[in-house]
């Protein structure tokens, strides 16, 4: 960002009227203004805003700085981005900008060009939703509780029962390719010149016409940090076979991908950083819900699963998360998993449960917002959600549940950054299990603390893909199952190293065994053919099929990628502590590409 354009923009911008967008401002004389600072919690403003010397400052905790400093920590962002927000906000125009390459130039208009598309297509789909054939839509967001006002706010709208219609609406803005590539349009891949795609249009060889992808479904758009439309999640008027699947979202374009993403961010970010803590809850009509309701810092995950790269996002403004998961067995394991995600990241986690089996959004509109509040405050800590589940889980009172039940907490125990930490769960959860064994409590506290994953010496109970593997390579060497193992053991053995130890040890051992010998007879060790002879105790095919050794062998893949994702994030860290930016550079080519390569697989 060229410096006489920062200044220029300094001089014409009026840091009162943008200050004024985040912070309820009261004049305080001829050129004074106060408010309650948004970067610490207070119940006396200490907050200035000079109007005429054109700065800020906090006289409690002390940030003070220009039009650009302000945004810079409001907005997290740089100082070019700064910069080009406030001339945004201003109405200047930015200069134009110069590309280090052609390639940076075409990306930089294609995604200039899709963010267009985006908009254009919102404001259709709002269209949409007010006239005629929008009444079932509007009928069905009444039923939820929806205002005018709050659809308005989340620019929820209604795509028709039309192939055509939106296809001519952004056909003068972008040539095929790029409609293509922006998520919005479906078509059907031609092999001849046979009819395909849309009804009523020819198809030609290759990829045939393209057609609305969303079609009469309510459509809620989902914004980026900056409140720019990349993406939509649409749910069906219809009910039966012919409706599909209730909820569709975007496919992954330059825009979009869904594991970066968390909906409502644009919206809450502010009062996030302002509280320092997100309600986290998983559909976008429980966000929409709680957040009308007068709870600005709620987020959802759209109904995918959490991800790291969420974590790390919202790790950017939060230090504190309630998760409010829905409570059926789905809701439970996806809560879970962001335990130990948010965890691992140094959160300070809450799990809520709410009562009757209901959803945020149910539990709002049937109890109301001051109950929801309530719920928010009196939600336990994840240690205490974690010991209801173990207890819900493994109920009996014998030493095999006990430890099935401390095995179960263990993972969770293991990712608690702090020692401290660990070791009191461990010992709150012996206690809470009803072990009074000092030997088992010592035992149990040792593998917090050395972040094991299962009690003393036990094996490590087999993952489903682990399981599949195992029974694929028993297999006759003549069996679809075995063949599809080999071929991926040979494609992607590298990836295959990240099994763990004992596992991989017994498959070399069966791939290495004469044609039609017992696989017991192959192991070398009492343990390996224990392992095995449960597994085969446990099963009820002989044989799993072509598609499940697939499916185990891309689930092991994808665990693979995410260690090694793992590893270079620490060594990331560590370059970028030392000073080391090249190795940073590096390491940061390398974990984009291995990026890429999960999200391919996933």
């Amino acid at each position: 960002m060229p410096s006489d354009f920062a200044q220029q923009v300094k001089q014409q911008a009026d840091i009162v009227k943008i200050i004024g967008e985040y912070v309820r401002l009261k004049k305080a004389g001829a050129q004074n203004f106060t408010g309650l600072c948004p970067f610490h919690k207070e119940k006396t403003p200490s907050f200035s805003v000079h109007a005429g010397r054109q700065f800020f400052n906090c006289f409690g905790c002390h940030e003070h700085g220009d039009v650009f400093t302000f945004i810079q920590k409001i907005e997290n962002v740089g100082f070019s981005e700064a910069v080009r927000t406030v001339a945004q906000k201003a109405g200047i125009p930015l200069p134009k900008r110069d590309f280090a390459t052609p390639e940076e130039a075409a990306e930089h208009r294609q995604r200039s060009k899709l963010l267009e598309l985006h908009e254009t297509a919102t404001a259709w789909f709002e269209e949409q939703l007010r006239s005629p054939e929008g009444a079932l839509a509007r009928e069905y967001l009444t039923g939820r509780g929806l205002s005018s006002e709050g659809i308005s706010k989340f620019r929820i709208g209604f795509a028709p029962d039309n192939f055509h219609a939106l296809r001519q609406r952004l056909e003068p803005l972008a040539d095929t390719e790029t409609l293509r590539l922006s998520g919005l349009f479906s078509w059907k891949d031609q092999e001849d010149s046979s009819p395909g795609g849309a009804p009523g249009e020819p198809a030609r060889r290759g990829m045939g016409p393209i057609y609305a992808r969303f079609r009469k479904r309510i459509m809620f758009p989902i914004a980026n940090e900056s409140g720019r439309v990349i993406a939509f999640t649409a749910r069906t008027l219809e009910t039966g076979e012919k409706a599909g699947p209730k909820y569709i979202n975007s496919p992954e374009t330059p825009l979009y991908s869904k594991s970066h993403v968390l909906f409502n961010l644009d919206k809450a970010r502010q009062a996030i950083r302002q509280d320092g803590g997100a309600v986290l809850v998983e559909g976008q009509m429980d966000c929409i819900s709680v957040y009308l309701a007068g709870i600005p810092n709620v987020l959802a995950t759209s109904g995918t699963a959490f991800t790291e790269a969420q974590t790390r996002l919202l790790r950017r403004y939060a230090t504190r998360v309630i998760v409010n998961f829905d409570p059926d067995t789905a809701g439970a394991n996806a809560a879970e998993k962001s335990i130990a995600l948010l965890t691992e990241e140094g959160f300070e986690v809450r799990v809520l449960t709410l009562e009757g089996g209901l959803d945020p959004d149910r539990y709002v509109r049937d109890r109301g917002a001051r109950a929801y509040a309530e719920a928010l405050r009196a939600a336990p800590s994840y240690q205490d959600y974690l010991l209801d589940r173990a207890r819900q889980l493994f109920p009996a009172r014998d030493p095999k549940s006990k430890t099935e039940a401390l095995n179960f907490l263990l993972p969770h125990i293991r990712r608690i950054p702090s020692r401290i930490t660990r070791d009191a769960f461990a010992n709150d959860a012996a206690q809470a299990l009803g072990i009074d064994s000092a030997l088992l409590r010592a035992e149990l506290k040792d593998a917090a603390a050395k972040r094991r994953d299962s009690l003393g010496a036990q094996t490590h109970p087999l993952t489903h893909a682990e399981r599949t593997l195992l029974q694929a390579f028993s297999a006759p060497r003549s069996s679809e199952c075995y063949l599809v193992a080999e071929g991926a053991w040979h494609q992607h053995h590298a990836e295959f190293s990240a099994l763990r130890s004992d596992v991989r040890a017994i498959v070399e051992q069966l791939r290495s065994r004469p044609d039609g010998a017992d696989p017991m007879t192959a192991l070398a060790s009492p343990e390996q053919r224990q392992l095995l002879a449960e597994l085969f105790l446990s099963i009820h095919d002989a044989e799993p099929d072509a598609d499940s050794v697939e499916e185990a062998v891309l689930a092991i893949r994808i665990a693979a990628l995410e260690q090694q994702q793992r590893q270079l994030r620490v060594a990331i860290e560590q370059a970028e502590r030392a000073g080391n930016s090249g190795e940073v550079t590096r390491l940061s080519l390398i974990k984009t590409e291995l990026d890429r390569r999960v999200r391919e697989l996933d």
